[in-house]
């Protein structure tokens, strides 16, 4: 974005700057309805929009939408501006361009995210540059939760929630060869085919045992039960638990 020099067709080179008095002026006309002086006002502050979307410039957006949608937030900063309130311009554009940026992203991003989690994630996000302006270094997980009074884990979910998606197909290695991408990374070691395969005929070889044959072996090898516990549930004798086990598990073996 830094060095794009056109943006939604304008130059941004070009961009005139306006002095204080000519700000001055132009409201004054643009309060008596000129509407050429709103535009040249409008012109004149666009190198604030510029800097404003600055800001957001690693958030992967198209910075043409980024201006527009500051432009938006810079014309309703006009609109609303009391020149009797006695504070520059700038100082009441700069919070309602950003304003309308955030707003843009928390509403158009590639997943939709509730709100309240969005504005958890943005008083993060604030919260870590004040105090690394303050302290030269980025602040935990734990000092950020303490300076907002959030738990840690709705900081960290809504921080995940807001990162933008990275795609299976986005290459991160390049020899000069064959580029390696992200799916090449990604791999389920657990739920494979032959696994997805074995626990299909897993399931069908269970149907083909006594329900006491299946409370044994559940007992036995998904609740970890030796076979003197699995004797004292069921009310039978050890030797009995065996005996049932052993011809499960050979029941099992035949038909898997």
């Amino acid at each position: 974005m830094t060095n794009k020099v056109e943006i939604c067709g304008v130059n941004t080179s070009t961009l005139p700057i306006l002095s204080k008095s000519e700000k001055e002026e132009l409201f004054r006309e643009i309060k008596n309805g000129n509407k050429a002086a709103r535009d040249t006002f409008i012109k004149g502050n666009l190198r604030l929009v510029l800097s404003v979307i600055q800001r957001f410039s690693n958030r992967g957006e198209n910075p043409d939408d980024l201006f527009q949608v500051g432009c938006i937030g810079l014309i309703k900063a006009i609109d609303n501006f009391d020149t009797e309130v006695g504070v520059q311009f700038s100082t009441y554009a700069v919070p309602m361009i950003i304003g309308e940026v955030r707003r843009f992203l928390r509403d158009e991003g590639p997943i939709r995210v509730s709100r309240s989690l969005k504005d958890t994630a943005y008083k993060a996000m604030r919260a870590k540059e004040r105090y690394t302006n303050t302290y030269c270094r980025e602040p935990t997980i734990a000092e950020i939760s303490d300076m907002l009074g959030i738990p840690k884990e709705e900081i960290v979910m809504a921080l995940d929630a807001i990162a933008a998606p990275i795609s299976l197909f986005e290459p991160i290695y390049h020899d000069g060869g064959e580029a390696i991408y992200v799916m090449d990374q990604v791999k389920d070691t657990k739920n494979t085919d032959a696994n997805w395969l074995e626990s299909i005929a897993l399931d069908e070889a269970m149907k083909r045992l006594s329900d006491r044959e299946k409370h044994i072996l559940n007992l036995r090898f998904f609740c970890g039960k030796t076979q003197m516990e699995v004797a004292n549930d069921i009310g039978i004798s050890q030797a009995q638990v065996s005996r049932l086990e052993k011809s499960a598990l050979k029941q099992l073996r035949k038909y898997v």
